[in-house]
């Protein structure tokens, strides 16, 4: 059973918006650190924007600072993912991952260590 789903993506204009959802249990919603990561072509994985129970809310990257933003939805049991703005450079395989445990349920913690991963979605901004 995948323990992350992602849904959302799709295929937009620059400047258009798109949001991504993820979806997971409702202890990794209470317990775990959720972020948001990309995989554009030619690059490596990039750390988008994470969310904690414990401290909040921790940009992984300054790009996307305005632009971007990270909720939950509790009553869905989502963590989701505003894009505004969107530009071509935004195009990526977009994927939702949780890091649990004491430090680590902690976005302060960083990009790295996330061991429970969704099987990704696409997000093309092209004109």
């Amino acid at each position: 059973q995948v323990p992350l789903v992602e849904s959302g993506g799709g295929v937009v204009q620059p400047g258009e918006s798109l949001r991504l959802s993820c979806a997971a249990s409702e202890r990794i919603m209470d317990q775990y650190a959720i972020g948001w990561f990309r995989l554009a072509p030619g690059k490596e994985r990039e750390g988008v924007l994470c969310i904690s129970p414990y401290d909040g809310t921790t940009y992984f990257t300054d790009s996307i600072k305005g632009r971007i933003t990270i909720s939950k939805d509790n009553a869905k049991n989502t963590v989701d993912l505003q894009m505004n703005s969107l530009k071509p450079e935004d195009t990526a395989v977009y994927y939702c991952a949780a890091r649990g445990g004491f430090s680590g349920s902690r976005c302060s913690q960083g990009p790295n260590n996330f061991d429970l991963w969704g099987q990704g979605t696409q997000v093309t901004v092209s004109s």
